[in-house]
C-alpha cells in the first residue's frame, strides 16, 4: 500500500511539471537564440538543424542528470496501441578508464529500435529489422520515474527504413497539418491577417474500473483479457443510480490523490475526477491541449493509472466492457480547432461576422461526419467496444450528430430560406450578417449521441477506454480537412465571401442534415429511423474495419497526404489480426475456466448434495428439492462441457485460416463469438445455483462492491 502524500511538503505549484522539459524549462535553460529557433521549428516555420539539436540535447541531458536520470529513451507508439521504449545510458567510457556522460543531437533527434517485432501489416519483411524513431519537437521530453529509477523520455515518431508510418503518431501529425492547411485557406479568404496556424485540440475523459488486486489475481479471464468472460450480476447493480458522482471512498480517494500527483509532476493537467455510473467505475479528465500532446498525455494516464493502482493494492481495468450487465468504459474525445492567436473556430462568437465564420466551420464538421461516417465508426472499432456500443450507457454504432434544438432550428431556417422564429417569439430574416448572438451553452448534453456539439466543441463519445486517441483524431482531422478544402476552393473565388458562406451553409446543410438527430440514441425506433435516412450501421469491428481500404477512404487519405494506400492496407491487416488474436485469447481462457475450474467445482458441489441425499434416504428421509437441484446441476455441467467442446471446434476452424486475416476475423466474429456467448450462458446459469464456497473465482458482487 502506498503511503499518503503530504502536499504541504510538496506544494502543487512547485511539483507541477517538475519532471517535464517544458517550454518554461527550455526558455530558462537554452540560450535565447536557440530557444527562439526551436520555437520556430515547433511551429513548422524552420527545419531543425544538427547545431540546434546538439545544444538542446546537451541542455536536456544536464537537466535529466540533475534529476537523477542515468538513461534516455525514445518513446513511441507502435500499432499495437501501446507504447514502446528502448533505454540507453548516458555513459561513454573514456580511454583512461573514466566515463563521460553524453547525449548528442543525433541521439536526441533519431533512434534505431529493432522494428521487426512490431506489426507492420506487410509494409516490410519480418527479417528487416531497421526502423527509425524521430523526435517530435512539439511534445516535451519528460522524466519517467519508477520508484526512483529515472529515465529521460523523448516522445518520437516511428517510421520504417523506407519512410512508411509504423506508428500512430505520424498519421496524427500529418492530419493536424491537413486541418491547418484547410482552415488557414478559409481564414485568409475571409480576410484574417493575424492568424498563422490552426491547431486541432482534444480534451479527453478517461473512464476505468478499479478492482481489488487479490480478487483480480483469482480471475484468469481478467488476468489474460482484461474482461470477465464468465460472471453473473449480483442482486444489486447500478439500478439505484447511487454511484454516479457519489462520495468517493477513502481508499479510492488516496489512489486518486497519488495519481494526480504523478500526473501533475509530468505536467499533465489532470482536472476532474469522479465516480462513474457503474459500481467501482471512475473517470479522470484533463484540460484541453493540442491533439498530439493530448494523445501522448493520455497514453501516460493509462500507464500511470495501472501503476498507481497497483501501489494501492488495486488493479485499473481499461477494457471497454469488463463486466456484463453494467456500464462499460469509454474515452470521450472532446475535439475543437483554434488559431495560434486564440480564435476558437467552433465558438459561436458575439458578432454577426463571427457567427458566419462559426456556421461555416460547423457546417464543415456536419458534412464531414455525414460523408465519412463509416470512417469515424471504424476509428472506434475494437473487440472490446463491440461489447459496449449500443448498450444502455454507450452511443449506438450508428453515427449521428446532436446539435440541440436551437442550433438545428437556425440551420434548418437557413437551408429552407425562411425566417427564424426566436425563442422569445421574434422573427428574423436569417442571413450571415443578421444572426442572433449564440450563448456558449446553447445546447443541453445528450449522453446518447455519439457525436454531440457541446457549445464550442464536439464530444466524440464512441471511443473505447483502452484506445489510443490518435486513431479517432486522425479520422476527425482528415475528414474535416477535406471539407474545409472544398469550402476554401469556393471562398477563394468568391467576390462576396459572406454571401458565399450563406450559399455554402444552405447547400451543404441541406444535403447532410440527415446526420443530425437530437433524440434518444438508445431508442429502438432510432435504428429504424436511421435506416430510412440511409445512415450506415456498422455493428461490429470486422465490418467497420473494411472501410479502411474503401475507395473513398484511400482517395481521401492520399489527397490529404495523411496515409498512403499501402499504409491503410497495412493497418487493416494489423487491426484484423489483433481482433482475431484477442478473441482467440478470450475463447481459450473460457475453455480453460469451463473445463478446469467451473465444471470440477460444480461437480464437487453436486457430489456433496448427492452424498447428503443418499445419507437422508438411508434414514428414510426423502429430499425431492435436492434431487431436482442435482438434476439441474448435472444438466448444466454437461452443457458447460459440451459447449466448451463446441467452442474448441470453432477455435480450431478459425486457426486454420491464419493465412487470410480477413476470413479468419470473420470466422471469429461469426462463429467463435456466438459459441462463446452460448458457453457463457450455461456457465453463468451454473454459477447461480452453485454454493458460493465451491465457486472457483470471485463473483461480481465481490469485485464491484469491495474496495
Amino acid at each position: 500500500m502506498s503511503e499518503h502524500i503530504d502536499y504541504s511538503k510538496n506544494p502543487l505549484t512547485e511539483i507541477y511539471g517538475e519532471n517535464c522539459f517544458s517550454d518554461a524549462v527550455m526558455k530558462e535553460r537554452l540560450p535565447a537564440n536557440v530557444y527562439k529557433r526551436l520555437k520556430l521549428t515547433q511551429e513548422g516555420s524552420k527545419a531543425l538543424t544538427i547545431e540546434i539539436a546538439e545544444i538542446v540535447a546537451n541542455s536536456m541531458k544536464d537537466w535529466a542528470i540533475e534529476k537523477g536520470a542515468t538513461h534516455y529513451s525514445h518513446w513511441f507508439q507502435p500499432l499495437t496501441g501501446l507504447t514502446a521504449e528502448k533505454h540507453d545510458s548516458f555513459i561513454n567510457p573514456g580511454p583512461d578508464g573514466t566515463v563521460l556522460l553524453e547525449f548528442s543531437g543525433k541521439e536526441l533527434t533519431q533512434g534505431e529500435p529493432d522494428a521487426s517485432s512490431f506489426p507492420s501489416g506487410g509494409l516490410r519483411a519480418t527479417f528487416e529489422a531497421r526502423g527509425y524513431t524521430a523526435w517530435d519537437t512539439t511534445s516535451p521530453a519528460f522524466i519517467k520515474d519508477m520508484k526512483g529509477v529515472k529515465t529521460l523520455t523523448v516522445p518520437t515518431a516511428f517510421v520504417s527504413y523506407t519512410g512508411e508510418a509504423l506508428d500512430k503518431k505520424v498519421p496524427l501529425l500529418r492530419s493536424m497539418e491537413a486541418v491547418n492547411k484547410g482552415a488557414m485557406r478559409i481564414l485568409k479568404a475571409l480576410g484574417n491577417k493575424t492568424s498563422k496556424r490552426v491547431i486541432s485540440e482534444v480534451g479527453p475523459e478517461q473512464e476505468y474500473f478499479l478492482v481489488d488486486e487479490s480478487l483480480y489475481e483469482k480471475r484468469p479471464d481478467l488476468l489474460l483479457t482484461g474482461r470477465t468472460v464468465f460472471g453473473t450480476m449480483s442482486a444489486k447493480g447500478q439500478e439505484l443510480d447511487d454511484h454516479y458522482f457519489g462520495a468517493i471512498k477513502e481508499r479510492v480517494a488516496l489512489f486518486m490523490h497519488e495519481l494526480n500527483y504523478e500526473l501533475w509532476r509530468l505536467g499533465i493537467s489532470a482536472k476532474t475526477q469522479h465516480n462513474e455510473v457503474a459500481p467501482n467505475q471512475f473517470e479522470i479528465a484533463s484540460v484541453y491541449s493540442t491533439s498530439n500532446l493530448s494523445t501522448d498525455s493520455n497514453q501516460l494516464v493509462m500507464e500511470i493509472l495501472k501503476t498507481v493502482a497497483n501501489r494501492h493494492g488495486m488493479v485499473a481495468l481499461l477494457h471497454e466492457k469488463p463486466f456484463a450487465g453494467v456500464n462499460g468504459s469509454g474515452k470521450h474525445n472532446n475535439w475543437s480547432i483554434t488559431t495560434d492567436d486564440g480564435l476558437r473556430l467552433l465558438h459561436p462568437g458575439k458578432s454577426p461576422e463571427d457567427n458566419a465564420q462559426f456556421l461555416l466551420f460547423l457546417t464543415a464538421v456536419i458534412t464531414a461526419v455525414d460523408k465519412y461516417a463509416p470512417l469515424l465508426r471504424l476509428s472506434a472499432a475494437n473487440s472490446g467496444n463491440d461489447h459496449r456500443l449500443g448498450a444502455n450507457e454507450a452511443p449506438p454504432a450508428i453515427i449521428s450528430i446532436y446539435l440541440g434544438d436551437q442550433l438545428s432550428e437556425i440551420l434548418d431556417a437557413i437551408a429552407e430560406g425562411r425566417r427564424y422564429k426566436k425563442r422569445d417569439g421574434q422573427e428574423m430574416e436569417i442571413g450571415v450578417t443578421t444572426l442572433p448572438n449564440f450563448p456558449i451553452d446553447m445546447t443541453d448534453r445528450n449522453r446518447t449521441s455519439p457525436f454531440a456539439f457541446t457549445g464550442n466543441k464536439f464530444e466524440f463519445r464512441m471511443v473505447g477506454s483502452s484506445q489510443s486517441l490518435a486513431g479517432p483524431n486522425v479520422m476527425l482531422n482528415t475528414t474535416i480537412a477535406e471539407i474545409l478544402s472544398e469550402f476554401a476552393d469556393r471562398l477563394e473565388k468568391a467576390e462576396d465571401s459572406l454571401s458565399e458562406i450563406k450559399s455554402i451553409v444552405k447547400e451543404y446543410y441541406s444535403r447532410h442534415r440527415r446526420i443530425v438527430f437530437n433524440g434518444n440514441g438508445y431508442a429502438e425506433d432510432w435504428v429504424k429511423e436511421a435506416e430510412k435516412r440511409g445512415l450506415p450501421n456498422l455493428s461490429c469491428t470486422v465490418d467497420a474495419l473494411q472501410e479502411l481500404i474503401s475507395d473513398s477512404c484511400v482517395t481521401l487519405f492520399e489527397k490529404q497526404q495523411v496515409l498512403t494506400k499501402a499504409e491503410l492496407e497495412s493497418r487493416l491487416e494489423i487491426y484484423l489480426e489483433t481482433y482475431s488474436k484477442q478473441i482467440n485469447i478470450e475463447a481459450g481462457v473460457m475453455v480453460e475456466m469451463a473445463k478446469r475450474l467451473i465444471a470440477p467445482a460444480a461437480t464437487r458441489y453436486m457430489q456433496e448434495i448427492l452424498d447428503s441425499v443418499t445419507a437422508q434416504k438411508s434414514l428414510g428421509i426423502f429430499a425431492p428439492g435436492q434431487e431436482k437441484l442435482i438434476k439441474k446441476l448435472s444438466l448444466l455441467i454437461n452443457a458447460v462441457l459440451g459447449k466448451s467442446d463446441e467452442l474448441e471446434i470453432e477455435i480450431t476452424k478459425a486457426l486454420e485460416l491464419e493465412n487470410s486475416v480477413n476470413e479468419q476475423a470473420k470466422v471469429y466474429r461469426n462463429f467463435v463469438v456466438p459459441a462463446m456467448e452460448a458457453l457463457r450462458e450455461v456457465g453463468d446459469a451454473l454459477e447461480k445455483i452453485t454454493d458460493k464456497s465451491y465457486w472457483p473465482y470471485p463473483s461480481y458482487e465481490d469485485m464491484l462492491f469491495r474496495l
